[in-house]
C-alpha cells in the first residue's frame, strides 16, 4: 500500500511543527515496518567482490527527504546502507529530486553515522564530499573525512583521516573506499601494482592522519600534496613527489591534543621518485627506479593558494562537528608545476638521501623507499639496519647518503661502474639481490595482505654487499669494499687513489633535469654500460677465455637489461681475469686488471 509518507518531503522551519513531527514519526514507523517485511539487501553487500559503490538501502526501503532552506525542493536524503547504518545525502548542487534513493557523486556530500549514535559528521563518523568545480557534471575533487572516536586519545595515526583527492587528469578516479567498512583502503590492487586508489596518471592528493577538529588550518595538510606525473599521457605515472608539512613527534603526541595539530605552512621533507626507463605498462603499472629524499628547514608555501568554486548547502553545516572543511573554498599546496622549482630554488636543505632499485623488484605506488645510513648487515624492519624502514626493500637496493648536503642533491656517473651516484655522499651501500629472489613487489605491510605489518618478501637470505666511501671528502666515492659470500667480512677493498684512478666526474645538476632529461640520462647510461660489457667480452675472447657460460646475459632486450647485464658481464669477466692472473695465466697482473675494470677502460688491456 502506498501512503503519503512514502513520498514525504519535510520542509524545515514549517509553521506546523506538530504535523511535521507527527508525519515524521508515521513515516519512520511505516519504513520500519516495511524493512521488517522486506529486508533484501543490496546485491553487493558483504560479498567477496570488490565494493566499488555504497550499497543502496534494502529493497523496499523508502528514504525520507527534507527541505532545509524552504525553497520547495529536497536538500537532504535520510536513508540507510549496509549494516543498517544511517546515512544522509546533502544536495550541494540543488539537483535532488523527490523520490531519489541517493545523492549524486558530482557535487553532493555523504554523511555516514558509523557508530549509529544519531549524530552525523561527528565523533567516529565518516563524510565523503564530491565537488564539481567547473560545472561539467563530473566531480573534480573528493574529500574523505574520518573523525576519531571519543575514546581515541591520539591526535595522530589510525582511526582518523583528512583526505583530499584532486582529479587533475579527469579520469574520475578518486579514493578507493571499502563500502563494507567505510574505510579508505589505499593499498588494494590487482596484479602486481594496479592500485584501486588514484595513483596512476597525472594525479594529486592531500592527506593527514588526524581529525580536522585538531587542525589549526584546514586549508593545509600533512602530505601536501602527493603528486603523480604522467609525462607521456598513457594513464600511468613516471614520476612522483611527496611533499610534507611534518610536525615534530612531540606535536603528534596525545598530550598535544589540547593545542591542536600545528601545520606551519612550511615543507620540511621532499621525496622524489622516477621511473627512469619508463617501462611501466599494463601488468606493470608502477615501476619506479630511483628516489631522493630532502630534509631540512625546507620552504614556505603559504603563497601557493588554490581557490575553487565550492557549491554547498549552508543549512547543512549543523550536521558537522567541524564544518570548516566544508566551508573552505581554497587549499594551499604547491602543485605539479611549481613544486620542482620550489624544491631546488626555494628549499633550504640539510641532508639528502638516495636509493636505486638495482634488482628492479619495486612495485610500490609511492617511491623506491629509502635506505637509512644504519648498520650495514642487520636485516629486518625496525631492526637498525639499512632497511630499518618497513617499506624498504630488505635486500637488493643501493642507498647513498649526503648528511651535510654538500652535494646539493646533485648526481654523477662514476667511472668505476658507469652508474648514477649521489654527489656529496659520505658513504653508500648496495645489498645485492641479483635475481630479486627476495622479491619486494608491492611490499605487503598494509591492508591485511600480511599480519602485524610484515613484509611479503623473504628477508633472511645471504647477500653480497658493496660499500662505497668518499675517503677524501671531495664529493666522489674513491673506495669500494666487497663482501661476495655474505659473511659480513669484506673480501676485497679497492682504492682508486692507490690505482692512480681519478674519482672526479662531471657533476649533473638535478635542478636542471626534467623527466625527459632523466630518460635520456638513463638511456645513455645503459648504452654506455653495455658498450663496456662488449669491450670486456672482446678482451676475454682475445685471451681465449670462454664466456659462453654467460650467454644468458649477452642478449639484453631492454634498457634495464642493458644496465644490469652490462654491469654483471663486466664483473664476471673481471673476476675471471683476476682468477687467471692468480693462476699465472694471461699477460696481465692483478693491478693491470684492477685498473682496467675500475677505470672502465677495458681498451687498456688490448694495447
Amino acid at each position: 500500500m502506498m501512503t503519503l509518507s512514502h513520498f514525504l518531503l519535510i520542509r524545515r522551519g514549517t509553521t506546523w511543527p506538530f504535523l511535521r513531527w507527527t508525519l515524521l514519526l508515521i513515516s519512520f514507523g511505516y519504513f520500519s515496518s516495511l524493512r521488517a517485511q522486506d529486508s533484501t539487501p543490496y546485491w553487493n553487500s558483504n560479498t567477496p567482490l570488490v565494493s566499488y559503490r555504497l550499497p543502496l538501502p534494502p529493497v523496499g526501503y523508502q528514504p525520507t527527504q527534507e527541505d532545509l532552506d524552504g525553497d520547495g525542493d529536497p536538500d537532504i536524503i535520510r536513508s540507510v546502507t549496509i549494516h543498517n547504518t544511517p546515512i544522509i545525502w546533502i544536495d550541494d548542487d540543488d539537483d535532488m529530486k523527490v523520490g531519489d534513493l541517493e545523492g549524486d557523486t558530482d557535487s553532493d556530500c555523504l554523511l555516514i553515522d558509523v557508530n549509529k549514535d544519531g549524530k552525523y559528521g561527528d565523533r567516529g563518523d565518516v563524510a565523503v564530499d564530491w565537488i564539481d568545480t567547473d560545472g561539467d557534471g563530473d566531480a573534480d575533487m573528493q574529500a574523505y573525512v574520518e573523525n576519531s572516536t571519543a575514546d581515541n586519545p591520539k591526535i595522530w595515526g589510525e582511526g582518523h583521516h583528512y583526505f583530499w583527492v584532486l582529479d587533475t587528469d579527469h579520469d574520475n578516479v578518486f579514493n578507493y573506499i571499502d563500502w563494507n567498512t567505510f574505510e579508505v583502503r589505499a593499498w588494494l590492487h590487482e596484479g602486481g601494482s594496479n592500485f584501486l586508489e588514484d595513483y596512476n596518471g597525472q594525479s594529486t592528493f592531500l592527506k593527514l592522519h588526524s581529525s580536522t577538529f585538531y587542525m589549526n588550518d584546514v586549508r593545509l595538510n600533512w602530505e601536501n600534496p602527493f603528486l603523480f606525473y604522467d609525462y607521456d599521457e598513457d594513464g600511468l605515472s613516471e614520476m612522483a613527489i611527496r611533499v610534507l608539512d611534518d610536525p615534530t613527534r612531540e606535536e603528534k603526541r596525545a598530550e598535544a591534543r589540547l593545542k591542536g595539530f600545528p601545520l606551519k605552512g612550511k615543507v620540511n621533507y621532499i621525496a622524489i621518485t622516477l621511473d627512469l626507463d619508463n617501462d611501466n605498462g599494463p601488468g606493470n603499472e608502477l615501476d619506479f627506479d630511483m628516489s631522493f629524499r630532502f630534509e631540512g628547514p625546507g620552504f614556505d608555501y603559504m603563497d601557493q593558494v588554490h581557490t575553487f568554486e565550492n557549491k554547498r548547502e549552508p543549512a547543512a553545516d549543523h550536521f558537522f562537528i567541524d564544518p570548516r572543511w566544508r566551508q573552505t573554498s581554497e587549499l594551499i599546496y604547491p602543485d605539479h608545476e611549481t613544486t620542482p622549482d620550489l624544491v631546488y630554488n626555494r628549499g633550504e636543505w640539510e641532508q639528502v638521501h638516495f636509493v636505486y632499485d638495482e634488482d628492479d623488484d619495486c612495485e610500490r605506488w609511492e617511491r623506491v623507499e629509502l635506505y637509512e645510513p644504519y648498520n650495514l648487515f642487520k636485516v629486518g624492519a625496525l631492526n637498525g639496519g639499512l632497511d630499518n624502514n618497513r617499506q624498504s626493500d630488505a635486500i637488493g637496493d643501493r642507498g647513498e647518503w649526503d648528511l651535510d648536503f654538500s652535494g646539493e642533491g646533485n648526481i654523477y656517473r662514476a667511472g668505476f661502474d658507469g652508474r648514477i651516484h649521489l654527489h656529496g655522499a659520505e658513504w653508500g651501500a648496495w645489498r645485492v639481490d641479483q635475481l630479486a629472489f627476495s622479491y619486494q613487489g608491492y611490499g605487503g605491510i598494509y591492508d591485511e595482505y600480511t599480519s602485524n605489518k610484515e613484509r611479503l618478501q623473504l628477508e633472511n637470505l645471504p647477500f653480497a654487499t658493496f660499500r662505497y666511501d668518499d675517503t677524501d671528502a671531495n664529493g666522489f666515492f674513491d673506495q669500494i669494499a666487497i663482501d661476495l659470500n655474505g659473511d659480513t667480512v669484506f673480501d676485497k677493498t679497492v682504492s682508486l687513489k692507490a690505482l692512480a684512478i681519478s674519482d672526479e666526474c662531471e657533476v649533473i645538476s638535478t635542478a636542471d633535469l626534467d623527466y625527459e632529461a632523466y630518460r635520456q640520462l638513463h638511456t645513455q647510461m645503459a648504452a654506455d654500460i653495455w658498450s663496456k660489457a662488449e669491450a670486456a667480452l672482446a678482451v676475454a675472447k682475445a685471451q681465449g677465455v670462454n664466456t659462453s657460460w654467460y650467454a644468458f646475459m649477452k642478449d639484453p632486450k631492454s634498457e634495464n637489461q642493458q644496465y644490469r647485464y652490462g654491469f654483471w658481464l663486466q664483473f664476471y669477466v673481471y673476476m675471471d681475469l683476476l682468477d687467471r692472473a692468480k693462476r699465472g695465466l694471461g699477460p696481465w697482473s692483478e693491478d693491470d686488471i684492477d685498473r682496467a675494470y675500475w677505470s672502465g677502460n677495458w681498451q687498456s688491456l688490448q694495447s
